[in-house]
């Protein structure tokens, strides 16, 4: 099945981890976040890649031009007749990859519609943000897509509340400390949607259209819309304090979506 990834927001809440590059782009554990999205659905069998590009959207473009050289070792001979010998081998060889300019300024539900002829014929895609890791079960969330019927399932999540919280005296006193609360109220979208290809009926081409907006509250009304629950990891990478908390992740070895 075909993944759809929104790449071409301009972050600017991040903008202090890196100004220079797109979000999606930003290296968690030494690869781009997107990289990472898109290894956790390949580990599931979806491999099929659509990139909605924007903001810098020629960095990702170069990312994946020069992917064998970021990935492998080699050899090069330079000159006149410069070659290239590759000495490793890397696991996406398998990867396609959509690489789709969908406009500078255009907002979610445009640069969705605007992908629509890469879908080509197919009755599902699945579609998620550039910026958000989870451990989620794409078989069931899949599963539970095909059974509820509905034009669109979301994954909804619990937010995580603020990292690091401390509960101090008026003397400085900590009397509490926690390590990413998890707020214990209702779900938030989490991305990971998995839409049938009547999605386009409720989307136009105008670029201030806001999928989340206009779009989902219709699908709501016309009784179109399921959520699939997940209680486990997620997060998104707002801002430098995610960065840090994602990236922490990794150099330690916990990143509860590093499967593969």
């Amino acid at each position: 099945m075909k993944v759809v990834i929104l790449c071409g927001g301009q972050g600017t809440r991040i903008r202090d981890v890196s100004d220079n590059m797109p979000k999606p782009m930003i290296p968690v554990g030494g690869f781009p976040i997107v990289w990472h999205i898109m290894k956790y659905y390949a580990i599931w069998g979806h491999r099929d890649f659509i990139l909605c590009l924007g903001y810098k959207g020629q960095t990702i473009k170069d990312f994946f031009l020069n992917y064998e050289a970021h990935t492998r070792d080699f050899t090069i001979s330079l000159g006149t007749s410069k070659s290239v010998e590759y000495h490793t081998d890397h696991e996406e060889s398998d990867w396609s990859v959509t690489l789709a300019d969908t406009g500078a300024d255009a907002l979610t539900g445009a640069r969705v519609r605007r992908i629509r002829k890469y879908i080509g014929d197919d009755e599902n895609f699945m579609l998620t943000y550039g910026d958000g890791v989870g451990n989620i079960d794409v078989g069931k969330l899949m599963a539970f897509h095909q059974t509820h019927g509905r034009i669109v399932t979301v994954t909804g999540v619990r937010p995580p509340g603020r990292f690091g919280e401390l509960m101090s005296t008026d003397q400085g006193l900590v009397t509490e400390f926690n390590e990413k609360p998890q707020a214990t109220g209702g779900c938030i979208s989490g991305g990971f949607f998995v839409c049938r290809r009547e999605l386009f009926d409720y989307l136009d081409d105008r670029e201030d259209l806001t999928f989340e907006q206009e779009p989902m509250r219709a699908l709501v009304r016309d009784k179109q819309l399921a959520v699939y629950e997940h209680d486990g990891f997620w997060q998104c990478m707002d801002t430098y304090r995610d960065w840090q908390f994602l990236d922490g992740l990794c150099e330690k070895g916990k990143a509860p979506w590093i499967t593969w």
